[in-house]
Formats: structure tokens, sequence, C-alpha cells
């Protein structure tokens, strides 16, 4: 039998990487193509609850990721302004025996790096980076031919845009489905831990003020600190930028309300210490359809999603794994592909509207405000944290995998 032509991923980030390593599981060959010549990862934290560090079983990076995450035991939840502890939703233990895994929090780039490695240590997996998707077709032979800026073409059985929110490939196919402004602006950095040593270092930490909340938690075996600001933003900072210098006089005026002791870690009064970057949250509106034939739309090209849940890397890789087997396991590549959109599009969408809740609940101001705290404070956070077993408890799929076949990509224990 002749051997299936590599599948074509277009972008070389988590849910890219993550789909190769998929496919090279199942014995199948890929060519990733990367817009960025050299790679660079934004310095951001990262979090993945239970389903995505299954996945990352799945794939086989888990052992090498580990060593640099941190495993918090609870998120404390807490007034901005007087830094009253509202509420302790637990973790640690606690999530990894009622889930089976546990709750992980670590720096992007260390992600990335096992992802990358692993990538590059599988013959199966071939990268073109400095590739800039610019034009998708489908040719009448049943294929897809993509070519970049530079005039540069390849051709597969199918084509997977793993390329972001600003995806190039769902451009191609829709280019009226662009994202648009959600009216907030994150801010972010990342800080020793010597820094942050007046914050609860073995927490996740969150801080609720009208319109304005905080997020921080250990990195790097708690050698850092990773911070996070979001903030309601009128008709400014609307960019697409990712790796932008924050706007200092901003961030102080967000974090004006807050209690001193997180503002004299994150802004002090004779300035920023740490270099703080800002980028702005777009939604997108529900895509009529991911798949287009050959061509189908992964992780955030897809399904974007607000950080208020920390799902974004996790849906992504969730989605890798489910595409690779519906690939592995259909004989035609347009059947694989609707496969795929039929178990991915429900939990996306559910997933999507429970972010944006969750952030809208974040922002209130009083008095709805002051209720949201009373339920904080008065109900047990582990029936708070229970509310969201219908998120963690996500399974990969059992893999039928050939002899031979996992190679670098692991065993997925």
């Amino acid at each position: 039998m002749t051997e299936p032509l590599p599948v074509l991923i277009a972008g070389g980030g988590i849910g890219g990487l993550a789909l190769a390593l998929g496919l090279a599981r199942y014995g199948r060959r890929s060519i990733v193509l990367e817009r960025q010549k050299v790679p660079t990862v934004a310095g951001a934290g990262i979090q993945l609850g239970p389903n995505g560090v299954r996945a990352l079983r799945w794939l086989g990076v888990a052992d090498a990721v580990q060593p640099e995450v941190g495993e918090p035991e609870d998120i404390v939840v807490r007034a901005g302004a007087s830094g009253r502890r509202l509420a302790r939703l637990p973790l640690g233990r606690w999530i990894a025996e009622r889930h089976g895994a546990p709750y992980w929090v670590m720096h992007r780039g260390d992600l990335y790096g096992a992802l990358d490695a692993a990538a590059g240590a599988q013959p199966l997996i071939e990268m073109h980076r400095g590739f800039e998707v610019a034009a998708v077709e489908q040719t009448a032979a049943g294929q897809v031919s993509v070519q970049d800026a530079a005039g540069r073409a390849l051709a597969g059985p199918v084509l997977i845009g793993a390329d972001g929110l600003w995806s190039a490939v769902r451009g191609a196919r829709l280019p009226a489905c662009v994202p648009r402004p959600a009216g907030a602006v994150a801010m972010r950095t990342v800080m020793p831990a010597a820094a942050a040593e007046a914050l609860d270092a073995t927490s996740v930490g969150l801080w609720l003020s009208a319109a304005v909340h905080v997020v921080h938690y250990p990195v790097r075996r708690g050698r850092e600190v990773a911070m996070v600001v979001i903030a309601r933003a009128g008709g400014a900072h609307q960019g697409r930028g990712w790796d932008v210098q924050a706007d200092a006089a901003l961030l102080q005026r967000r974090l004006a309300p807050f209690h001193a002791s997180l503002t004299a870690v994150l802004a002090p009064a004779g300035g920023l210490r740490w270099p703080w970057r800002q980028w702005t949250l777009h939604i997108l509106p529900p895509l009529p359809r991911w798949v287009h034939g050959r061509i189908a739309l992964l992780g955030d090209a897809a399904h974007p999603m607000l950080p208020y849940l920390a799902q974004g890397g996790a849906m992504a890789l969730e989605d890798a794994i489910v595409l690779a087997g519906c690939i592995h396991a259909a004989a035609e590549p347009e059947a694989a592909l609707a496969r795929f959109e039929s178990l991915r599009a429900d939990r996306a969408r559910r997933v999507q509207a429970a972010s944006l809740r969750q952030g809208r609940i974040y922002h209130l101001p009083p008095p709805l405000a002051w209720a949201r705290d009373a339920v904080l404070a008065l109900a047990p956070g582990s029936r708070l944290m229970a509310g969201y077993d219908w998120l963690y408890a996500w399974q990969p799929p059992p893999a039928e995998v050939p002899a031979g076949a996992e190679g670098n990509a692991g065993s997925g224990r």
C-alpha cells in the first residue's frame, strides 16, 4: 500500500505541535508550517487543569514538563480592596484524586519547549519555519495546496489551521469571520519569586475588583511568579499584538483600587520594576463551520477562548488528540475532519460560554459584587469546584497504536 502523504499543519504553537505528536503516535507523518523563522515564546504563565495534564500524558510529554511545573494547593479568592479572603477552592491532592490528574501551573515557554523538543526528536514530523501561509486551494486531484508569501508551495491530503486567533487558513476560507475586541485588556509579567514573597506562593491568587481582576501563580517550580491583570477597556488598546509593552499609567490606574499588599508587589510607588506586556482580548463570532472539505481549523483558529477559565491551551490539546484519532480512524479525509468537528464543537461552545460568564462574574460592580462575595464566602469551596467536573473530567479517547509507531512521541502514560 502507498504510504499516505503527510498531513499539513499551519501553525507550530501548542495546538499544531500537539497535533503533529498525536499523528506520530498513530504512525502518521506531518509537516508543520510555522510563520516564525526563530521560535519565540511570550513571557507568560499558563494554567492546565486535569483535562490538559491528561492530554500531555497522552502525548507523552508530561514527564518532560513536570520538573518545571507548580502544583498549587488551592485557589484563594480575595476581595481586591480589602485583601479579605472570600473563598478557598481546593486544588492539590483534592483535584488530583477527584480527576486522576493534577492541576498544573507553568511558564508557557516550558510547555512549548517540551512540545517542540518532542516534535524535533520525532522522525515522522517535519518542521518548516519561516513559512507564512498566503494562499490555500483545494485541488481537483483531492489535495490541498498551500503557498507562502515567498511563493513556496506544498500539497497534502489535508490542511489543518492551528495558526491561532488571527488564522491565515481561516481567513482564506472565511474572510468575513474576523475577531473583534472583547472590551478588555490583559497585562502580564513574570517576576522572581523573591519579589513577590508578600503573596502566597503555594496558591493561585485571584483578586476581584469592579471591572478588574488579578491572577498570580508560581511557575518554574516556584522560582518565579506569573502575574496577570485583566481589566475592562473602552475603545483603546484594540491592536492584534500579543507582546506589546504595557501602558504603565493604565496599569497603575487599574490597580489603584486594590489592597496595598498586592499593589506594593505589582506596581510599587517607585515605578514598575519588571517588564509588563499587554494584549487586547478578542472574541470570534461563532463560525458557521470549522471544516471545508479537506481543510479544518483547530484551537484558537476555530474557537478562541477568553482567559477567565484558563482553558485556551487545554482546548487546543484536546482538539489535537481528538483530530489525530479521527484522521487515523477514517479512510476518507473529509469524513475524518467532519467527525472531528462533530465531536468537538459542542464542548468548545460550552467552554466559550462558561468562560464569558466567568468573566462577567469577576467584573461585577456593586451591589452585585457584594452578592457574589457573599456566595463565595458561604459556599464550601469543594462544592464550588465540583461545579467544574464537566470541564476537568475530559478523557482522551483510547488509542489503538500500530506496533512501533509511537517512536519519540511517547507512550502517553
